[in-house]
């Protein structure tokens, strides 16, 4: 197949979600800005533009280069997250991030596809009828559980969970038994239990500010212009939108600086402010659009490890806005997962696009089986 027709046959509909979705981002961080094309969106749009052809590239490299690289990937994200004990960035409390020169990485927004990518590739090459035999769930379990606990010590919670969560989905995915993950479920609900009976404790697990997230979770009100200020400004902002809008750089709560982290996390909130009930919908109804067309290709795929890699990097994007919408809307705790081509920033930018990209490719060859 040539280039012409590897390009013809990418998933159009999925691409021009992708390009609509950034579309909003792009006016939302130009509102945030002030209507302004700096400090945010000018960056955004040149990092998309980039990442949007790379998807391209990608998508013409056959699926089983991406299959080949895969343990590779897996092992470069490994060191790439130690590294970052030793060559790390400390920004907001946490060393999360390698300065590169021409980037600034966060490894472990990188890691989300590593996981990915070697799942995948270990489920293509084991027999499915060893599928659930415990020494074989036992070590992708350890795949996980290794650069989940390296990301959780950086801190950060929220990273390490959403790694765990692609993790366990992508065996759901493969077909371990039922059974393990009822195991895994009441396994939760103890360690769920360990963590608060530990607070306070000289063995404390979490850092306190993990346990202050928790408790604005559950009251905002017990500290409303501390810990709680986040989510109380993000429901203000959310609630006086009502079903229109304010309109387009109308809304007071961003526009006047109340909102916090309005161009990243909060972007959500800014949108819902501006454009009402209805804008918020047609942000989600584009999200699930993707999704559709992600599972669709997914169904299509022949091949096991493409077929895999789609349904895990669909998962990763569900997460991605899953989390962020639950964050901003107080029905989970506030763990700083961006809304992903919404939220500014290079990492995530960069991370999703490249799962765009393994998407495409896996598309493009989906006729092909290993």
């Amino acid at each position: 197949m040539t280039v012409f027709w590897k390009i013809l046959n990418i998933n159009w509909p999925l691409q021009i979600l992708i390009i609509t979705t950034a579309l909003f981002g792009f006016l939302m961080l130009y509102s945030v800005s002030g209507g302004n094309w700096d400090p945010w969106t000018t960056p955004q749009i040149k990092r998309f533009t980039a990442a949007f052809f790379l998807i391209f590239l990608m998508a013409t490299i056959n699926i089983s280069f991406w299959k080949k690289l895969s343990p590779y990937a897996y092992i470069l994200g490994i060191l790439l997250i130690i590294g970052v004990y030793f060559y790390g960035e400390t920004g907001m409390g946490a060393k999360r991030w390698l300065n590169l020169k021409f980037v600034k990485l966060q490894p472990s927004e990188a890691f989300k596809i590593s996981i990915v990518m070697f799942l995948a590739y270990y489920y293509d090459k084991l027999n499915p009828k060893y599928v659930s035999h415990p020494l074989y769930v036992f070590i992708p379990l350890v795949l996980i559980l290794i650069p989940s606990f390296l990301v959780f010590k950086q801190p950060d919670l929220g990273t390490a969970l959403v790694i765990v969560i692609i993790g366990i989905s992508i065996m759901f995915l493969a077909g371990v038994h039922l059974g393990y993950f009822f195991v895994a479920g009441i396994g939760s609900i103890g360690v769920l239990l360990l963590l608060f009976q530990s607070r306070g404790t000289s063995w404390q697990i979490l850092k306190n500010y993990h346990y202050k997230r928790i408790d604005t979770f559950l009251n905002p009100s017990l500290d409303p212009l501390g810990s709680g200020y986040h989510i109380t400004q993000s429901k203000i902002a959310l609630g006086s939108g009502g079903l229109l809008g304010k309109g387009y750089m109308q809304g007071s709560q961003s526009q006047l600086n109340f909102l916090p982290e309005k161009h990243t996390d909060f972007i959500f909130t800014t949108l819902a402010e501006e454009f009402g009930f209805i804008g918020t919908i047609a942000l989600l109804a584009i999200y699930t659009l993707i999704i559709v067309f992600c599972i669709l290709s997914a169904l299509s795929i022949k091949d096991r490890f493409g077929k895999l890699l789609t349904a895990g990097l669909c998962v990763t994007f569900f997460s991605y806005f899953s989390i962020n919408i639950g964050m901003v809307m107080g029905l989970l705790p506030v763990v700083g997962i961006p809304l992903p081509l919404i939220s500014y920033g290079g990492s995530s930018m960069i991370v999703v696009m490249i799962s765009f990209g393994l998407i495409q490719s896996a598309h493009v060859h989906r006729k092909e089986s290993s």
